[in-house]
């Protein structure tokens, strides 16, 4: 069994609850999968895992102190049911069934009240329980479970919204009528589904309408999915197309660019015009509001990586390189500060987006990286060479016996970056970086074009 996208964004403990009572063998290897997979898109491990069939005793202690503080009954055919009307006008928050009677041969008292257990039929799992032979109710073991967890209050409880009635609603109930508190979950946090482009249906596997999760790191990174994510604000339904997943990857490579040619400034790679200080210390601090205020309305991510993106823009308008290095000042501080920031948004956003020479991850990149070093030096020295203009002034402009130097320093540029090198001039030096992704795109010849 493979995990889907879908799945990733709404998988719920019931749910894995209700397939690991059924088989364990099989659960567990669906579990060590599903934990294989999480790792693969970089998502943290919770600090525990806590399966249903390991805590039927507590669920059924749980459920012998809601009957005993007047909130569930038993019947005679050995199922438990939560009594809604025990409970007046407090279930109903996530838009819950209006009152009405049972349908008949039902034993429910009001057609609201929720199974806590059931008997069990022939064939089924069953757990021993002083109403007989059963199973817990599809709602009352996350109940349980996070109680045992977290005891009587939650600060935040997610999911997907679809689980809001009523999965949470019951949870409500149930878990209050157990603690007899006012408030069990302080904020519910109900996330949109994931669709395919042009489909009203969510990602599932009964439609047959999912990629798995292998599937898509073929062709995509965790750190794409991640972006894909924030650029969607977290309670809306999100398409996903090949279109996204780019726009998403378009965005990671903007700021990764920008970051290079930071790095390149500050080290005195990158000559440039005067940089308008002030204005980007301005932006900065613009930036920051807009992110916290982005995050601290309900979550916000799409603002906030909008504000971030706009830094990005004022600082590589800031960043145009020129042929000739100035006298003027640099200002290196502020584009520390700002990739610093950077860094910062990302990392909260589980994002690693550097190419550092740790997230390559061969074993030979240290190797490979020396290599590139040396090519590019070499290449420049050539391309240096190949720029120098006649001194005298019945002959001005290049040598033209070198342009084909300069050709050929073009074409190794060009023919570099679909292996994942790419390789910036600046002026009269250049840079280098292994993003580890092919670069389709050819880069304009430049110096070819100064030449003629």
């Amino acid at each position: 069994m493979q995990w889907s996208l879908q799945t990733l964004m709404t998988k719920s403990s019931k749910e894995v609850g209700r397939k690991i009572s059924v088989q364990p063998v099989i659960a567990s290897m669906y579990e060590e999968e599903f934990k294989r997979d999480m790792l693969s898109l970089k998502v943290i491990p919770p600090a525990v895992y806590l399966r249903v069939t390991e805590n039927v005793p507590q669920i059924v202690a749980f459920i012998d102190r809601i009957i005993k503080n007047g909130h569930a009954y038993a019947t005679q055919e050995g199922d438990v049911y939560f009594d809604i009307k025990s409970i007046g006008e407090r279930y109903g928050k996530f838009g819950g069934a209006a009152d009405s009677q049972p349908e008949p041969g039902s034993h429910k008292r009001d057609a609201r009240d929720f199974a806590l257990w059931k008997k069990s039929k022939a064939g089924e799992p069953y757990w021993e329980s002083p109403w007989g032979r059963g199973r817990p109710g599809w709602h009352i073991e996350c109940s349980t479970i996070a109680s045992t967890v977290f005891g009587s209050q939650l600060d935040i409880h997610s999911g997907g919204i679809d689980l809001a009635f009523p999965h949470h609603e019951n949870e409500i109930a149930q878990s209050e009528a157990y603690h007899q508190c006012a408030q069990w979950a302080n904020y519910f946090l109900h996330s949109g589904h994931l669709h395919l482009k042009g489909s009203v249906e969510k990602m599932s596997k009964s439609l047959k309408n999912y990629i798995t999760i292998k599937d898509f790191l073929k062709s995509y990174s965790a750190n794409e999915f991640r972006m894909f994510c924030l650029l969607t604000k977290y309670r809306s339904a999100i398409d996903y197309s090949d279109g996204s997943m780019l726009e998403a990857r378009s965005s990671l490579e903007s700021i990764s660019s920008f970051i290079h040619d930071t790095q390149a400034y500050m080290k005195g790679q990158l000559q440039c015009a005067p940089v308008q200080e002030a204005f980007l210390w301005e932006r900065l601090a613009e930036a920051k509001s807009s992110v916290l205020k982005a995050l601290a309305e309900d979550f916000d991510t799409a603002r906030a990586v909008s504000a971030v993106m706009s830094l990005v823009h004022h600082g590589n308008r800031q960043l145009q390189p020129v042929s000739k290095s100035g006298e003027g000042a640099r200002s290196p501080a502020v584009f520390a500060a700002i990739v610093s920031y950077i860094r910062d948004v990302l990392d909260v956003f589980g994002i690693e987006l550097l190419h550092t020479r740790e997230a390559n991850g061969s074993s030979h990149s240290g190797s490979m990286e020396g290599v590139v070093e040396q090519l590019a030096r070499f290449r420049s020295q050539v391309r240096a060479f190949a720029l120098a203009r006649h001194e005298s002034a019945t002959k001005p402009g290049l040598y033209p016996e070198r342009i084909p130097l300069l050709t050929a320093c073009d074409t190794l540029r060009n023919d570099l970056a679909p292996l994942g090198v790419i390789l910036k001039d600046r002026g009269a030096t250049s840079t280098w970086e292994i993003t580890g992704r092919p670069q389709n795109q050819r880069v304009q010849d430049k110096d070819q074009e100064s030449s003629t």
